[in-house]
Order: C-alpha cells, then sequence, then structure tokens
C-alpha cells in the first residue's frame, strides 16, 4: 500500500508549512510519498493550496513520489505534457483518474484496489477497508505505518 502525505503533513495539518518544498522534501525524506496543490501562472510552476505561493522548477514536480494536484486550467494542461509528472484535476467529484491510472476517490466514497483512499481520519474506515485499497493521502500519514 502506497501512504501519501497530504500537501507534507505527516502528523497533523500545518497550514503555514503544507505545500512548501521543504516541508515536501522533509516528508519525501521519510519515506512518504506526497500530494501536492500545483498552480501553474506567468508561465512557471507553484506550490500552495489557495493560490500560487512557492515557486518551483518543473523538475521537482518529476519525482515519482508526488502527486500533483492541478489548482488551475493551466496546471493541468501543462503538467500533461510531461509524462514524468503524475497529476490529476480533482475538486468535489466523487473520483478522478489520475494521469497514471489510479483512481482518486473523494473522502468516503468506496474504495477498490486501484483506490487512492484520502483523508481517512474525517470518517471511520475498518482496518479492512483500508487494506483493500492502492493507496491512503492522510493529514495523519505517519499513524499508517
Amino acid at each position: 500500500m502506497i501512504l501519501i502525505s497530504h500537501r507534507g503533513n505527516l502528523s497533523g495539518k500545518n497550514e503555514e508549512l503544507e505545500n512548501s518544498p521543504e516541508y515536501i522534501m522533509n516528508a519525501l525524506n521519510y519515506g512518504f510519498n506526497v500530494e501536492v496543490d500545483v498552480w501553474y501562472t506567468d508561465e512557471r510552476f507553484y506550490l500552495g493550496h489557495d493560490n500560487p505561493q512557492f515557486e518551483i522548477d518543473p523538475s521537482f514536480l518529476e519525482d515519482e513520489r508526488i502527486w500533483c494536484h492541478a489548482k488551475n486550467l493551466g496546471a493541468l494542461y501543462e503538467m500533461l505534457l510531461n509524462k514524468k509528472i503524475h497529476s490529476f484535476w480533482h475538486q468535489s467529484d466523487d473520483y478522478t483518474l489520475t494521469s497514471n491510472n489510479i483512481i482518486w476517490a473523494y473522502p468516503k466514497k468506496e474504495l477498490t484496489k486501484k483506490s487512492i483512499c484520502v483523508l481517512p481520519e474525517l470518517f471511520n474506515y475498518t482496518k479492512e477497508e483500508l487494506s483493500f485499497c492502492f493507496g491512503i493521502c492522510s493529514d495523519y500519514i505517519q499513524e499508517y505505518l
């Protein structure tokens, strides 16, 4: 099972550090995959949840352990041009398919062996339900080791 840190969080939300390159690298160094929020504006990539905050080189996004959540159409378009970037678009839809054909499931939706369970801490998933899915994306990812 793949364990994905939500925005770099390991043991709870930290909105001040989320999506910062250093915070992401910390989670990667602990051995987790990381979901990041990506913007593309003025011909540059940025990380940030509600707006573009941290400018990054596109090569940063090419790490196979990074799952790139496009936050605007430009980001989705540009990332899909680069086959090394694992990306997806997601808002409130029940499911979305990532560029690597993995199902990104909205919280508390039915899971499959190809699904990522997002923010399981918000709901009462059983260990059996979680063991069935492809991966987990959580703000408390260390709890799933």
